[in-house]
């Protein structure tokens, strides 16, 4: 629930502004309803969301930073120069820029480290990740229009919003997330 939450302001870090959030999905046969308020980004962090945005989703959509604890974060940032495969090294400038507006952002959330408590540079490595995902089989994702678990925006329909909601999730070729 509490990582919902932090999805949901993170949404609104990268937009700029101010967001009501509401979840409604459902949690271990429990419904959940609340909601958060976040204040709107001052300008620098406006700058450094709009400077992460254009360069990381460039090439993969830009993840919302509370996805990732700060650690993760910056052992990402430390090893662009093999970004999973990639050199996805920047200027100087934009590094510093980008890596402290990861870490101001970054979840506090121990759920979201590797399930053997090491830094986890994919979120879909995490414990929560896993957990959400246990019922997607690998012909859901490895098909086409989805290609891997990296690319949430092809289910997640508002994903680069930073909603993950289940009732907004659309598997191609499967259709609406029914859990």
């Amino acid at each position: 629930m509490k990582t919902l939450l932090n999805l949901s302001v993170a949404a609104l870090i990268l937009a700029g502004g101010v967001y009501l959030y509401a979840d409604d999905d459902h949690e271990e046969g429990e419904h959940h309803r609340s909601s958060v308020v976040a204040k709107p980004l001052s300008k620098q962090d406006q700058v450094s969301a709009a400077l992460y945005k254009k360069e990381c989703s460039s090439c993969h959509m830009a993840y919302q930073p509370s996805l990732l604890p700060k650690r993760s974060w910056d052992k990402t940032m430390n090893t662009l120069d093999n970004h999973f495969g990639t050199d996805a090294t920047l200027d100087p400038s934009d590094h510093k820029t980008i890596q402290n507006y990861l870490a101001s952002y970054a979840s506090k959330n121990d759920r979201l480290v590797d399930m053997k408590g090491a830094v986890a540079l994919r979120i879909s490595e995490t414990p929560y990740f896993v957990r959400k995902h246990r019922e997607v089989t690998k012909k859901m994702v490895t098909q086409p229009q989805v290609k891997s678990f990296a690319n949430c925006n092809a289910c997640h329909t508002k994903a680069e919003s930073g909603s993950y909601r289940e009732r907004e999730i659309s598997i191609p070729n499967y259709g609406r997330w029914e859990d």
